[in-house]
């Protein structure tokens, strides 16, 4: 929680800075986005608000997680208060290379964004071995992560939508050699990963979904699975095999 109050209070720092920049009562307004998840639509209304009360003609628009880069770099959009490293760092590179995208730096808090369980799945032995990936290979393991819709009594791994990062997951889970035991569902938006962790527990299944930290989880209960340590060029995208987890990541800000 200390770690979310922090990350809110540099967030909101920021963007006072960036306010400061702007021009008060201009008639062109300081076009802020909103995304799929509901922390990043939360605070893309506080940000608004507190540029409105400084005078600031705001609008809000709905904006692609990752072209929004593009979007902020040809001033259609002004600015981005969350850039997740591991799902949105290369688009956001992308567009800083091409100029005309400012980074306004690192949050203190470092970030982790990848799949894994509510703690009370281990508690219920559901899966031993975990958070070691390895535990996935057991097929007794698998079986108690299944769901109606699972082919072949597969386990599920939900995951975010997949705009956020394209295949990753579906990759990974065939190139650890995991596919005949597990399949990859995305969701529709963040709120259907939470919809899915109380439902889980009340059916008393076990869940695999997408997450990350900071975030309002970390206070519940939640562990990572170890996968494979990423190192660069490891995804696929880069040229790797996908044998790899995901970064200690940065949280930036950008406009």
């Amino acid at each position: 929680m200390r770690k979310i109050i922090s990350l809110i209070s540099a967030i909101i720092i920021s963007v006072i800075s960036f306010a400061g920049l702007s021009n008060a009562d201009s008639k062109k307004p300081i076009v802020i986005p909103t995304h799929n998840w509901s922390s990043q639509i939360v605070m893309a209304y506080v940000i608004g608000g507190i540029m409105e009360d400084m005078g600031n003609n705001v609008k809000y628009v709905n904006a692609d997680s990752q072209a929004v880069y593009e979007s902020i770099r040809i001033g259609d959009v002004s600015i981005s208060h969350e850039v997740w490293e591991s799902a949105f760092g290369k688009s956001f590179t992308t567009a800083l290379d091409k100029g005309g995208l400012l980074d306004w730096g690192d949050h203190e808090a470092r970030t982790l964004e990848d799949m894994g369980y509510p703690n009370w799945v281990a508690e219920k032995g559901l899966c031993p071995g975990l958070p070691d990936w390895t535990a996935l290979k057991n097929p007794d393991c698998a079986k108690n992560f299944t769901t109606p819709d699972s082919p072949d009594g597969k386990g599920r791994m939900l995951e975010g939508p997949q705009t956020w990062h394209g295949d990753l997951i579906p990759q990974r889970v065939d190139a650890l050699g995991l596919g005949d035991l597990w399949w990859v569902k995305f969701a529709g938006s963040a709120d259907a990963l939470w919809a899915e962790l109380k439902a889980a527990e009340k059916e008393g299944r076990g869940t695999i979904i997408f997450n990350w930290t900071p975030n309002f989880t970390d206070g519940a209960g939640f562990t990572f699975i170890d996968f494979p340590p990423y190192t660069a060029g490891c995804r696929p995208e880069d040229g790797g095999d996908g044998k790899c987890g995901s970064p200690d990541g940065y949280l930036k800000k950008s406009s």
